[in-house]
């Protein structure tokens, strides 16, 4: 089997998040790719079963498997099209645990459909503000995280968080967000997951379906630019049509393999 990894919301390598892709030639089970997930020790890692034309895709951490993921959503599908093993001028949809989610072209960028997860205001179980040692002037929860607005984006860029503390919280991670100071971005985001085996996600495509429903009411823009302020950091469009998010990022191969 071939082995791929993909650096993903960025067009430069060693940027962005990096994914694994794993080209199944069959079946295979749950422990085997959680082995493989922990093998390559990365935030994510996906498994691709082709299926009839459309493509089976799991998503695992190297402790658990998840519901849902951006970056390694992008990845797998930047692989198909630039290995042959899709049609480099039709879609792919791909069959997970959150449905069909599909994937296009659009010039250098990959376009994703995915489903939108907004907020509610909430209280989270934990001290955020100890957790982050930043004040909260908004906090709400989704499908999976907490969201927290900070007071400007230096605020997101300088946190230094306990993850000891984020881990408490009762949620699959918290994303932290700010509107952002300059013209290139509208807001600005961090995403810390130490309970889903991730301290802090380099960037992050899921999160960004709460996001962009957020940022979307609140400055009153339908199609936004977020970058996630992390080490390596990375660049997602984002784009509300109704309970749907268009998430837009680019991609670029770092290795392939050959697994044994």
């Amino acid at each position: 089997m071939r082995l791929y990894q993909v650096d993903a919301f960025t067009s430069e390598r060693f940027k962005g998040n990096p994914a694994a892709v794993c080209l199944l030639d069959g079946p295979r089970d749950d422990a085997w790719m959680q082995a493989v997930a922990l093998e390559m020790n990365l935030s994510e890692t996906a498994f691709v079963d082709p299926n009839d034309g459309r493509y089976e895709l799991r998503w695992f951490t190297p402790s658990i498997e998840v519901d849902l993921c951006g970056h390694a959503t992008l990845a797998s599908a930047h692989v198909l099209w630039e290995t042959g093993t899709a049609d480099a001028g039709n879609g792919i949809e791909f069959d997970t645990r959150s449905g069909v989610l599909t994937a296009v072209r659009a010039g250098d960028w990959i376009e994703l459909d995915f489903p939108a997860t907004p907020e509610e205001e909430a209280t989270c179980n934990i001290d955020l503000e100890r957790a982050l040692g930043a004040t909260p002037t908004y906090v709400g929860k989704s499908t999976f995280d907490f969201l927290v607005e900070l007071a400007s984006e230096q605020v997101v860029r300088d946190l230094d968080p306990d993850f000891i503390l984020i881990e408490r919280a009762a949620a699959r991670g918290v994303i932290v967000t700010a509107k952002s100071a300059s013209e290139e971005y509208d807001f600005v985001s961090r995403f810390f997951a130490p309970q889903s085996g991730v301290a802090e996600d380099p960037v992050t495509g899921s999160s960004h379906c709460c996001l962009a429903p957020y940022w979307t009411r609140r400055l009153g823009k339908d199609e936004l630019v977020g970058y996630q302020a992390s080490r390596r950091g990375g660049t997602v469009r984002v784009k509300l049509q109704d309970t749907r998010v268009i998430l837009g990022g680019q991609a670029v191969t770092v290795f392939d393999a050959e697994l044994r």
